[in-house]
């Protein structure tokens, strides 16, 4: 038997376009509320740490998506559980590593180094001709903003970003699988609330004898603007983009991170550095071309009372 498929190939086309443009436009929302989520924290970081300041953060957002998302009336499979709550534990350690890399570096320079968890993503995750063309430029990009020749960054803070990176990889890969597999933000009404117990349980101790009530308050604004805005919308983009094109549009995280830094919090860069943000740039550019994936994925859950074996 022949089959004759006689739709419109444009129109399937143009959905596929559309589905990139909405997640590059999320993902970008997505990375300038981080950068002036982080911004406000230098601030913060002044008067409870940097542990201190992952802590509101991650506090706040869990309470919110455990009344907001009310996560014991979803029916999840044993796998979808398992992939939030290991989301959960790489944001915390996502947070917590990168405010100990702010404290000690310039935002571009701690977001540069971050970035290269993404782009290792990218990498191992790309597929044609522009699998290690886009990446390359990120890469030189990254070079360029943190001149590691110079042997001017500070080498505690420098192992910190890198450790944020390798989470950072582990949050895309783990971000897309609980998309796929459960409805909605289900997912995050599991993974923030366990971000939180883990925050809670690692530094809460030796922080909360520090905040104040107006801290707490201040808190809760921080949150709003980062976890709780960014991480939605990545869920989102990454339903729409491939963890490659994913993790090398974030090549543009450094570049707003410099313009933040510079603007908010008069850290001033170098010409290097300027020549960097362009390959990053162009490296993000590269990804919203290449980077959409075929068709959104059905998730598999529902909201119901108990956990599917």
């Amino acid at each position: 038997m022949v089959v004759v498929f006689t739709g419109d190939m444009s129109t399937t086309s143009h959905a596929v376009h559309g589905r990139v443009r909405s997640g590059v436009a999320m993902a970008t929302t997505s990375m300038l509320c981080v950068q002036l989520g982080l911004a406000v924290s230098v601030g913060l970081i002044d008067r409870v740490g940097p542990e201190g300041a992952a802590w509101l953060r991650l506090t706040w957002a869990g309470l919110f998506f455990l009344v907001v998302g009310r996560p014991w009336r979803i029916r999840f499979t044993r796998s979808s559980l398992a992939a939030a709550t290991l989301l959960g534990i790489a944001t915390a350690a996502l947070t917590l590593l990168f405010m100990a890399a702010v404290a000690r570096l310039p935002l571009g320079m701690a977001s540069a180094l971050e970035f290269l968890g993404p782009l290792g993503v990218a990498v191992a995750r790309g597929r044609g001709g522009a699998r290690l063309v886009w990446p390359v430029s990120a890469a030189v990009g990254v070079l360029l903003l943190t001149q590691p020749w110079s042997g001017s960054a500070d080498p505690v803070g420098v192992a910190f970003a890198l450790g944020a990176a390798c989470c950072w990889a582990a949050y895309i890969l783990l971000t897309q699988r609980v998309g796929d597999e459960v409805a909605g933000l289900s997912g995050l009404a599991v993974s923030m609330p366990v971000a939180g117990l883990v925050a809670s349980l690692t530094v809460g101790p030796s922080v909360i004898g520090r905040v104040t009530p107006e801290l707490l308050l201040f808190g809760i604004g921080l949150a709003v603007l980062l976890p709780i805005v960014p991480f939605t919308l990545e869920l989102l983009a990454l339903r729409r983009l491939n963890t490659a094109a994913f993790g090398t549009l974030m090549s543009l995280e450094p570049a707003f991170a410099l313009l933040v830094g510079l603007l908010i919090l008069g850290q001033v860069p170098g010409w290097l550095s300027a020549v960097g943000v362009g390959f990053v740039v162009l490296a993000g550019i590269g990804a919203e071309r290449t980077g959409g994936r075929e068709e959104e994925p059905l998730p598999v859950v529902r909201e119901d009372c108990a956990v599917a074996a």
